[in-house]
């Protein structure tokens, strides 16, 4: 399994940045120019990632202000997750960590890690741009 992994400290208490992140509707704000056809409920998402796919997802797990887990709907290229955790720091803010795990060959690793590694990076930015 390849872990990705990025975090940004929020200047919100985790609650905030827990409901934020549990509505997927505010997870298109958090993704890249690459992404469009976005459709989306609390619970899930569907979306195409130019020139790979398309993917749709729904929250299989949560845990109040500690984290949340998508999973695809129907069968992808390849298995994968995408959580996110909030911790609070104590000061009133919270780090957020982004965590997307992929079940790829070694041929996909080469090709995939690099972009999720960038997305990763670029929704864990957005999320503190959007929110302090």
């Amino acid at each position: 399994m390849t872990i990705i992994e990025s975090n940004a400290v929020i200047n919100l208490p985790v609650g905030q940045v827990y409901q934020f992140l549990a509505d997927l509707n505010h997870h298109q704000a958090l993704m890249p120019d690459n992404i469009y056809n976005w459709s989306s409920t609390a619970d899930t998402a569907s979306f195409t990632i130019q020139n790979m796919a398309k993917l749709a997802i729904h929250i299989a797990e949560r845990i109040e202000n500690e984290k949340l887990v998508a999973v695809p709907t129907e069968k992808p290229p390849f298995d994968l997750s995408l959580q996110w955790s909030v911790n609070d720091n104590g000061d009133g803010t919270t780090t957020a960590t982004h965590t997307i795990s992929a079940d790829l060959n070694m041929m996909m690793k080469m090709l995939a890690s690099g972009p999720l590694q960038k997305l990763a990076d670029h929704q864990t930015q957005k999320l503190k741009e959007i929110l302090g």
